[in-house]
């Protein structure tokens, strides 16, 4: 777990300068997707390259570990046991994301289905590894999880931010900006729902995708 008084929702302090390369978005069921390509990669164009080795795909079996070592070296995010993360590898990979340099690991974002809505993206955790971030590496994961949203009749995706935590709050309302959505905000938890010390999470919904 996190240290009290450090940031500890799901999605931690991210470096969002910089911009991102051209994006290979393989899916496990073998779709590239291309939804709101066109302005991205004009954008890439623009910006140069940044990193074209870089590969976006669903974590494999062997990814977890790596997964939990990211989360450890952030020293924000609660940091789940290793058993876990081997866990969501196996039963969440269709809704998370890696980013893989050659064989190695440098981000990811965790994901979930809603049980109680079908249509609905929770997005769990967000992290890059510190030597790879100032690249846009957490907006690429979110466009590509979009993207696989989208693809499979999904409407919304969700997730938690603390008030402090802007970093983050950027992300989601430059996802949502970036397409068009709304973006609905409130309280999810309280301070005083969690066991100690602890920001409230407000819930970011955002949709129609």
């Amino acid at each position: 777990m996190a240290q009290p008084g450090a940031e500890r929702n799901s999605l931690g302090y991210l470096y969002m300068s910089g911009e991102y390369a051209p994006q290979r978005t393989t899916s496990p069921t073998g779709l590239d997707r291309k939804v709101g390509a066109a302005a991205r990669l004009a954008a890439d164009s623009a910006m140069g390259d940044q990193g074209p080795g870089l590969l976006l795909e669903a974590p494999g079996g062997d990814d977890g570990r790596e997964m939990w070592r990211i989360a450890r070296d952030t020293q924000v995010l609660d940091v789940n046991s290793p058993y876990s993360y081997l866990l969501w590898c196996r039963d969440f990979a269709d809704s998370s994301v890696v980013v893989r340099d050659g064989d190695r690991v440098c981000g990811f974002i965790t994901g979930y289905i809603r049980p109680r809505s079908a249509v609905t993206l929770f997005v769990w955790q967000v992290a890059v590894d510190q030597a790879y971030r100032g690249r846009g590496l957490a907006k690429r994961m979110l466009d590509y999880l979009g993207d696989r949203v989208v693809a499979t009749g999904g409407r919304y995706l969700e997730a938690t931010v603390t008030p402090d935590n802007i970093p983050s709050s950027r992300l989601f309302e430059g996802f949502a900006r970036d397409r068009g959505c709304a973006v609905e905000r409130h309280t999810l938890f309280t301070t005083e729902q969690f066991p100690r010390g602890h920001q409230p999470e407000v819930l970011f919904r955002i949709g129609p995708l």
